[in-house]
């Protein structure tokens, strides 16, 4: 006779010590669990509510400057580091860790107009309404020496300035792009195009010889540092306000616009963007990306900053305080855990870049937890249900009215159209998509 005896290995149910919990052998065949998806379902409508519940993204804020806050720089090599400019001139540096001002100088005479560091870290540029760009240098504590160490004058007020991520090299803006030298005094190249003033510029972090400016005839040009005349630009139907590059893509860049949206175009095929992002119901005044490249925040002129997904055309999130007015800047930090807003009532703002992330050290039992209620909620994220509670926001009065006014709008031009196409002659009413309603024309 033959006897099959179960043979187990006790050490494999011993507890290691009397504190922890009991090993409890599983078996996942399915057959044995039919109630697996309603069990699921549950824990995720759970982890949904519970994701709301523990949203609190507001950090703290950074007060100090004494004049709204124009623009913002983050130090290229320590994460606690932060620049601010100012519209009366100054230009401070901030210990996020410890959420004070390190120190205060005054730079410009007038509004500071751009801040951009060099890739060190020793060291970065400033430039205002006084028509000078300005050499400072910066120690691994973040003090500032009192007086610059270069300044050039230059014929025109400079709008925007932004570093070369490889070489020593700078580009700025104004009446027309010029690409600076850190050793000369005059520009290496200018650009010009149009008559129309530029007001922002950005290098391409990965293809770091191509350049984006946006230009106040509401266009958007790229150059080749490399090359002796602008590459293309398209013209949109409204101004954009700045323009920033994907670190993960090379040919991606997003635009803010004033028409209340936000385009990512493919620079290789300006005719149309690949993504309108909309929601903002006001002008769009800064984006940023994330060092991941698949999100960006942006900053509008309705008082809050938005996140979207790079390829979503409505946020995932919104930020909003009762004393936030206009958000002039935003900034991504580098480690994608926080984000940075100056606003016009002087105050510097740090964000969580997810609402209910928690901070600080998570012990691995809480890391497999929030592993495994990220998972529940992806796979059941389009069920009614949970995609109700998770997209459910409370935003102020103002933005509430404005959507639902703009959504009222949209329904109207909708109908109008569809009234004309259908008493009109097959084809005299064409079906415009809504990517290409904003652009104008693309110049080569």
């Amino acid at each position: 006779m033959k006897i099959k005896v179960l043979s187990r290995n006790p050490d494999d149910y011993l507890r290691e010590t009397k504190r922890d919990i009991q090993k409890v052998p599983r078996n996942y065949d399915p057959a044995l669990h039919p109630f697996e998806a309603p069990r699921e379902y549950v824990r995720a409508l759970n982890a949904t509510k519970l994701e709301r519940v523990f949203a609190k993204p507001f950090l703290g804020a950074l007060d100090g400057h004494r004049d709204g806050v124009r623009s913002l720089c983050k130090h290229p090599t320590a994460l606690s580091l932060l620049l601010s400019g100012a519209c009366d001139g100054e230009v401070k540096v901030w210990s996020l860790a410890k959420r004070s001002c390190l120190q205060t100088i005054q730079a410009h005479e007038g509004m500071v107009q751009g801040l951009c560091m060099h890739q060190s870290g020793r060291y970065f540029f400033s430039v205002g309404n006084d028509k000078t760009i300005k050499q400072w240098s910066l120690s691994e504590c973040g003090q500032i020496e009192e007086e610059p160490q270069s300044t050039i004058l230059g014929k025109t007020i400079f709008t925007s300035i932004d570093h070369h991520w490889s070489e020593n090299k700078f580009a700025t803006c104004g009446q027309q792009l010029d690409i600076w030298d850190e050793d000369r005094t005059e520009p290496v190249r200018s650009f010009t195009w149009g008559v129309d003033s530029l007001h922002a510029v950005k290098f391409n972090p990965i293809e770091t010889n191509i350049v984006g400016s946006c230009a106040s005839d509401r266009s958007i040009i790229l150059y080749d540092m490399r090359g002796a005349a602008p590459l293309r630009k398209v013209i949109l139907k409204l101004r954009s306000n700045t323009i920033a590059w994907n670190p993960m893509e090379a040919f991606i860049f997003t635009v803010a616009n004033e028409d209340y949206n936000l385009y990512s175009f493919d620079m290789r095929k300006l005719s149309m963007p690949v993504t309108v992002h909309m929601d903002h119901v006001s002008a769009v005044m800064d984006v940023d990306y994330s060092p991941t490249g698949r999100e960006f925040a942006s900053a509008g002129y309705d008082k809050v900053v938005r996140i979207f997904q790079a390829d979503r055309t409505h946020s995932r999130e919104i930020y909003h305080t009762k004393r936030m007015q206009r958000v002039e800047t935003v900034r991504w930090s580098l480690d994608n855990k926080y984000i940075l807003s100056g606003s016009d009532e002087m105050n510097i703002r740090i964000w969580k870049a997810q609402a209910s992330e928690k901070l600080g050290v998570l012990k691995p039992r809480e890391k497999t937890a929030f592993n495994y209620n990220s998972k529940l909620k992806e796979k059941f994220a389009f069920h009614p249900e949970v995609k109700r509670i998770s997209r459910h926001r409370h935003v102020p009065k103002m933005i509430y009215n404005q959507q639902k006014e703009m959504k009222i709008i949209r329904q109207s031009q909708k109908r109008k159209e569809a009234n004309r196409r259908k008493h009109s002659k097959p084809g005299a009413v064409p079906f415009v998509p809504e990517r290409k309603k904003s652009i104008i024309k693309e110049v080569e």
